[in-house]
């Protein structure tokens, strides 16, 4: 049995499929084990395939990303899904969010970033696409989490800064000068003290409180 990152692709465009179908297996880590060209095409599939991580497209014919997303966390709860979106599509975001994605990327990744990606989702870690931070920020609430932050220390503060510029749980804790499971216990509580569901929220709202900014 293969031990590599088992990926669900589910796109309507065949073209972009086979693209990031061929990105992925250049990995040696990864392997695209089942596409789907529509939201309908992939709930009939979810139980026959074994898989870790879904890249579900928003806008798809049928069903759409959003409505599979809800479908198939309904399903399995603890389903790994990324979003793939375009510029232009923030307005969708918030839905994906709120459906139970906990990824986002944009169509145009380039292959470092879609490693990195693969890797922390499977790791069941929130990942998104530095560029989609200001969209966040722009087009979501904050009625996901806490909409003051005001009761963070200067240390939690200064992780969730890193944590927006992009840093991984092992450079964090090489900059803090502290253990990765330190830096993975600092994101716990802080989930629990913001009472937000994901790092993603967690992000959005202390940009809001003007704790943090996109540097």
């Amino acid at each position: 049995m293969s031990d590599k990152i088992k990926i669900f692709i589910v796109d309507d465009h065949d073209i972009f499929r086979k693209g990031l179908s061929v990105m992925i297996e250049s990995f040696d880590f990864a392997e695209v084990v089942a596409e789907a060209s529509n939201g309908i095409e992939f709930i009939e599939k979810i139980d026959s395939v074994d898989f870790d991580i879904v890249f579900m497209d928003i806008k798809m014919p049928k069903l759409n990303g959003i409505v599979t997303t809800e479908k198939a966390v309904k399903i399995k709860p603890l389903i790994k899904i990324a979003a793939m979106t375009m510029f232009g599509e923030e307005q969708y975001l918030r839905s994906m969010l709120d459906a139970g994605a906990i990824g986002f990327l944009l169509k145009n990744i380039k292959q470092a970033e879609l490693e990195l990606a693969i890797k922390m989702i499977n790791e069941e870690k929130s990942y998104f696409s530095q560029e989609m931070l200001s969209f966040f920020t722009k087009s979501v609430s904050t009625n996901s989490g806490t909409s003051l932050i005001d009761d963070l220390s200067k240390r939690e503060i200064e992780l969730l800064q890193l944590i927006a510029n992009g840093l991984s749980n092992k450079e964090i804790s090489e900059k803090l000068f502290v253990s990765i499971r330190t830096v993975e216990w600092h994101k716990t509580n802080l989930l629990q003290k913001t009472n937000s569901k994901n790092i993603i929220n967690l992000i959005i709202n202390a940009i809001k409180s003007n704790l943090i900014c996109l540097c």
